[in-house]
């Protein structure tokens, strides 16, 4: 690819819940790409971060963390350098009212951030940007690339993009974009339901990973009471409710055991009243947001993890999890069959179903020889499809092919 420049551009950077990012472009820049990263806001863990993720902090644009002197000079430099583009671009933005439709307050928002991206590309010597997720930074890199800067692609992942369909622009996105990330087939048919056949090429499977030498085998546990993990953001779409009835029932079956929570969300006060209305108080810990190094180490002395969604995409935590030889149970739901085979690699379970999810669990706590083997399976699963480093590769190979390299064609990157 030569000199190409990417950026990469997310929500929230480099966020905790968002770690596979980082370390995908860690994995691009071994491989040679130039990657500037951005990002529509400021995560609020700096606190919980590592050292490096600090560093990319401190690299990473953030676009609504400008003042409005810059936010008014660089589009007025996009009026004068490209006045046509610039126009042309906002006849789109507001052509968007129609598609979505989107309310002209976001869809002036959605221009600004655009104005801004314009000008951070150009002034990078960026030729190509990668928006993950298909929410709204995405809409503002539709409407930069109309005016003429740099194209974009889109790493897609659900599963709440795929309820918002017509607000999120998202069939207008994939129309528009170079190229489509999808990572699982799962997410790759809820796409093709979006798209037109003739589009369908441009769409890659690439799926999410995890460091695999950072995420080695943890040791085996000894633990008196077996010690599950659930590790999500505290909200109904992760079903914590449903794995505390399980608890409850298990625990009404004379079965001992010990359940941590980690995350943060608006669910937590609520489900801690669950807890105790389940007399599980003594049974059930609420850690709250946590940093990767106390999530690496609840993993290591975790006899299980149990994640039982509603709606996922293809959650990092269990290819974590299963990299550390942690024994899991999830539910049978969306993109997550592909990662776990039931009886094979770990337990799936019917969404909503506590009954049989707390057999499941039963059968993983009477049998740590079959936990030792899900645990196992599990690692090999992850090391043949999830590891961060190969699928770095290719995603790296994606933009090998779809970026021109500079001197062959125009790259695009001003503004």
């Amino acid at each position: 690819m030569g000199a190409s420049t990417v950026g990469y551009l997310s929500s929230l950077y480099p966020a905790l819940s968002h770690t596979f990012i980082f370390r995908e472009i860690q994995a691009l820049r071994a491989l040679g790409l130039t990657v500037k990263t951005a990002s529509i806001r400021l995560p609020e863990d700096l606190d919980r971060m590592t050292a490096e993720e600090r560093e990319e902090f401190g690299r990473t644009y953030y676009v609504n963390n400008t003042s409005y002197a810059r936010l008014f000079f660089a589009h007025l430099r996009l009026v004068a350098l490209r006045p046509g583009g610039y126009f042309r671009a906002l006849g789109y933005a507001l052509g968007l009212r129609k598609k979505g439709p989107v309310p002209l307050l976001k869809i002036a928002a959605y221009f600004a951030q655009a104005g801004l991206l314009m000008d951070w590309m150009r002034s990078e010597g960026i030729c190509h940007l990668h928006v993950h997720f298909g929410n709204p930074p995405a809409t503002a890199a539709m409407i930069a690339a109309h005016a003429g800067a740099a194209p974009f692609s889109l790493s897609i992942h659900g599963p709440d993009i795929f309820n918002d369909e017509g607000p999120s622009l998202l069939a207008e996105k994939i129309d528009k974009a170079l190229f489509v990330r999808c990572i699982s087939h799962f997410c790759q048919s809820q796409v093709m339901r979006l798209t037109a056949f003739s589009q369908w090429s441009k769409l890659h499977i690439v799926r999410c990973g995890v460091d695999i030498g950072a995420f080695g085998p943890r040791p085996a546990t000894n633990n008196a009471v077996p010690e599950i993990v659930c590790v999500g953001r505290l909200v109904s779409a992760k079903g914590q409710y449903v794995l505390l009835q399980a608890c409850d029932e298990l625990r009404r079956r004379g079965v001992r055991l010990h359940v941590t929570f980690l995350g943060d969300g608006p669910e937590r006060p609520a489900l801690e009243a669950a807890a105790k209305q389940l007399n599980l108080q003594d049974a059930a810990a609420f850690a709250g947001a946590v940093g990767q190094d106390q999530v690496h180490n609840s993993l290591e002395r975790a006899d299980m993890m149990v994640l039982p969604s509603f709606a996922e995409g293809l959650p990092v935590v269990l290819m974590e999890a299963m990299a550390k030889e942690v024994p899991c149970i999830s539910t049978r739901i969306m993109g997550i069959p592909e990662l776990i085979q039931d009886g094979v690699n770990g337990f799936l379970a019917p969404a909503s179903d506590w009954r049989t999810l707390a057999d499941k669990m039963e059968l993983l706590i009477g049998s740590p020889d079959l936990g030792a083997t899900f645990g196992r399976n599990g690692r090999l699963t992850v090391m043949d499809g999830y590891d961060i480093e190969a699928n770095g590769r290719a995603m790296h190979e994606l933009f090998t092919r779809y970026i021109p390299r500079p001197g062959v064609q125009e790259s695009g990157g001003g503004a």
